[in-house]
């Protein structure tokens, strides 16, 4: 929505996503001249060698360097790098590997695998939390896999220190289908009226808040499908909006690049690039993908707050406002809002999956729902306990 007197967007809606636009900015090629630390571009991807790189990461003037270049090309280039052997030692990816496949076997006999957000359970295997089971069942070996210099540098190149990492494997077998073209966490986990809501100053926040990583765990061919992306498709303000529209859906299919990567490479990539797993159509590749999404320090409120306590004491006078008309429905929502946590995440999603969306219910999706049914203090005092369970299970 643009103030045609102002002259400045406000707030994105359908009528902003101009999918011409959008053509045109994907249409661009990356020159070699941009990117002066790659080994060389495939696909509009630059690619980093990062045997030769490597001891540049020791040295605080060359790693620098390579670090804002990267951040550039996260943010306003091409928006993804590609890091050849990232890892120089597979065998600790092997290592990796193997942990992943004995869960996945634990979880298959518990039924505890349920499929991800793209995908029901069968078609491939996800395991949730692959950071914390990995590193509970192999310290050690989570030590040589995370203490990789490579991943810890494109980390910081967007995020800055003091980030938080977290995994989650995707195992997809031969036959495996492709996902539909998406962005990721934070506003591409909501509807596009949901992301609607958000004034456009925060689409552009939220891309920074969080890096989207990949690590192949094989060898892993076009035709078993690697991670589609379309390159400089970040850059689209309204774009966590328009990956929901079929056409720019469409275009997407016609116009995504596809990086074949052998075990130990690494990409990562803007959460705000249009992008999607591909359709495995080998023969015999199991494709397995240490998925990691890696956030930014900042995002933390300054004090610690007991909102279960408060929402539980709040409650009781809501009702009773709403009841005696003391308060309208609009301000019924502005304390629910200050008083209760209006974000799911983040939580355990084996023991708190989404339910019809991309998303659970939030503490304060319980309570607006207790309030408009009249719901006596133990019955959300109960719910809001269950709540905690699955979270912290």
């Amino acid at each position: 929505m643009v103030d045609r007197e102002l002259g400045y967007v406000g707030y994105f809606d359908r009528e902003s996503c101009d999918l011409n636009e959008f053509k045109v900015l994907t249409s661009q090629n990356l020159t070699i001249d941009t990117v002066p630390h790659a080994s060389g571009i495939v696909h509009n991807v630059p690619v980093y060698d990062m045997a030769a790189l490597r001891p540049a990461l020791d040295d605080a003037a060359r790693r620098r360097a390579l670090l804002a270049e990267w951040g550039h090309v996260l943010r306003a280039s091409a928006g993804v790098i590609a890091l050849k052997s990232a890892y120089a030692d597979t065998s600790v990816v092997d290592r990796a590997s193997d942990i992943f496949r004995d869960i996945i076997a634990a979880e298959r006999a518990s039924a505890a695998g349920k499929g991800d957000h793209f995908a029901a359970a069968g078609a491939n295997d996800r395991i949730w939390n692959a950071l914390q089971k990995q590193c509970l069942r192999d310290p050690e070996g989570f030590a040589l896999y995370f203490g990789n210099t490579s991943v810890a540098a494109a980390s910081e190149a967007w995020l800055g220190p003091n980030y938080q990492v977290t995994a989650q494997v995707n195992q997809v077998r031969p036959g495996g289908k492709a996902q539909t073209a998406h962005c990721d966490y934070h506003l591409g986990f909501m509807s596009a009226e949901q992301s609607a809501r958000y004034p456009a100053h925060a689409h552009e926040v939220t891309a920074t808040l969080t890096l989207q990583g990949a690590v192949a765990h094989v060898d892993m061919p076009v035709e078993s499908g690697p991670t589609k992306l379309l390159p400089f498709s970040q850059a689209f303000g309204p774009g966590y909006l328009a990956f929901h529209d079929p056409a720019f859906r469409d275009h997407f299919e016609t116009a995504h690049v596809q990086l074949p990567l052998e075990k130990g490479d690494a990409v990562f990539f803007n959460p705000a690039m249009f992008h999607a797993a591909g359709e495995n159509r080998s023969a015999d590749v199991e494709r397995m993908v240490n998925l990691l999404q890696i956030s930014s320090a900042f995002g933390r409120s300054l004090e610690a707050v007991d909102r279960r306590a408060m929402s539980e004491a709040l409650f009781p006078s809501l009702v009773r406002l709403k009841q005696s008309g003391a308060l309208s429905a609009a301000q019924i929502d502005a304390a629910i809002a200050a008083c209760a946590e209006g974000y799911p995440f983040p939580t355990n999603l084996d023991t708190d999956p989404p339910i019809g969306g991309l998303a659970p219910d939030s503490q304060a999706d319980l309570m607006r729902k207790a309030v408009a049914e009249s719901w006596t203090r133990d019955d959300l005092a109960r719910t809001l306990a269950d709540q905690r369970t699955r979270q912290a299970a």
